[in-house]
């Protein structure tokens, strides 16, 4: 990566940490000016596009990188948290399989599937994903919370349930 394109990250990424998102993304794009092919920039400007709440720009951007470079985990990730959070879960849950076909210990896309079938009502199975994420990465917050959360909702439905 030539000098320039350095500087201009470390720069959007000062922007990111004062939360001046949209500045982060003249720098992502004059990133983009010098090298349109650029999966980096690519992807940081779609997940800052996320935090903006556009989330079609940022699928869009998602799947540039995809076009490029397919077999990218942090754009199929990407995409699929962009389609949850418009809560299309059946294609977010297409992008984590995605990713799972690429690497099958992928953690992130364990939790992130699990969070998506959570929302669809299978907690059961939305369960058994945040402990095969926890089993790669004992570490990994995301599915200890949403473990957590999505046992105490399906022990309270049981509750719900032997009480009719």
């Amino acid at each position: 990566m030539n000098e320039e394109i350095t500087e201009l990250f470390l720069k959007a990424n000062n922007c990111l940490e004062d939360e001046n998102f949209s500045d982060a993304l003249t720098f992502y794009d004059l990133i983009l000016n010098i090298d349109s092919k650029n999966i980096s920039a690519l992807i940081d400007k779609g997940t800052t596009l996320q935090v903006l709440g556009q989330i079609k720009s940022a699928i869009s951007y998602f799947d540039k990188a995809l076009s490029i470079s397919p077999c990218n985990l942090d754009a199929l990730i990407n995409k699929g948290s962009a389609f949850h959070l418009e809560e299309n879960y059946l294609e977010a849950i297409s992008c984590y399989e995605s990713a799972l076909k690429i690497d099958k210990k992928c953690s992130m896309a364990l939790a992130y599937k699990g969070l998506s079938l959570g929302e669809l009502g299978k907690l059961s199975e939305a369960i058994s994903y945040f402990k095969k994420a926890l089993s790669i990465d004992k570490y990994c917050t995301l599915a200890q919370i949403s473990k957590e959360t999505a046992q105490n909702l399906l022990n309270s439905s049981n509750l719900k349930s032997k009480k009719l």
